[in-house]
This record gives structure tokens, sequence and C-alpha cells, in this order.
């Protein structure tokens, strides 16, 4: 889904919650808006729309997003904490919104940790290619208790 489309979407409340979020980080408002453009971009590229379903395409771009808000936050900030806990707040805030159901939404969260990890560990890293690499091994998942996976595995439902 396009972004302007998402935000024509929102409705009063869930727009007074973004303000909210971004009043007191302003300069967060690009580079966050930047990464998710960035992001779906490669994702359309990679794998068509094969990325909207609760596959592996869709945890790579779960991960992906995650590590690419916090990268670009920290241009602005020079914090890997405060970048990680930036993207931790927008993507859980985006999930919280999302009419998603128990299963896709611990799906969600886990690969967004995913993400957050990566470059907790090494925000240089080539992010791409580590997705790439983890989509491969990525687990199939039943039920939405996902706290005995790793945060450096992806997760995903459907083939």
């Amino acid at each position: 889904m396009a972004i302007g489309a998402r935000i024509r979407q929102l409705n009063f409340k869930e727009i007074f919650i973004l303000l909210k979020l971004f009043l007191p980080q302003p300069f967060y408002i690009f580079p966050t808006y930047r990464a998710t453009r960035e992001t779906l971009k490669l994702c359309d590229r990679l794998f068509g729309k094969k990325h909207y379903q609760d596959n592996r395409e869709n945890a790579f771009r779960h991960a992906y997003w995650n590590f690419l808000i916090a990268e670009k936050v920290f241009q602005k900030n020079n914090s890997v904490e405060e970048s990680i806990i930036w993207a931790k707040k927008i993507t859980d805030l985006h999930e919280r919104m999302a009419p998603n159901k128990a299963l896709a939404r611990a799906m969600d969260l886990h690969n967004n940790d995913v993400g957050r990890n990566i470059f907790s560990n090494n925000p240089k890293e080539n992010a791409v290619e580590r997705l790439q690499d983890l989509m491969i091994s990525a687990v199939k998942i039943t039920e939405p208790e996902l706290s005995k996976f790793d945060k450096n595995q992806l997760v995903f439902i459907e083939e």
C-alpha cells in the first residue's frame, strides 16, 4: 500500500497519536519516511507484490524496515540506542494500528526485532544480504508465542 494512501486512511485518534509521537522528535519524520519509502521500493523490486503476504518476503520487509529506520535516524542522532528505541516506537505503533490477527502481529513484531537486533550488533552491516541469508533459514510459525525464537531468526506464516 502506498504511504500516502495509508496516511489518508488514518482516523483522528491515529493522527493524534502520530503527532504526539513525532512532535518531540520532529527531525525523525523525514528519515522515518525515507526509510519506509526505500523499504517498499526495494521490496517491490526484489519480490513484486509477494511481500504483502505473511511469508518470508514479508519477514524480510519488516526486518529491513526496522534496520533502515534505525540507520537513517542514527545519521541524525549518532546514537545506536536512541535509534533503536525510535524504530521500535514507530513500528510497534504501526502494528497496534494495523488490522492484523494475533499470529500475523506476533510475526511482524518478531521480525521487527530481528531488524533492530541486526542494526544494534552492527550498524554498518549490509542488511539486505544478511536478511536474504536469513530468509533461507526462516521458520514457519503456527502460534503467536514466539519467545522461543532467536532475534536473529526470521519467522513467517505462509509459504
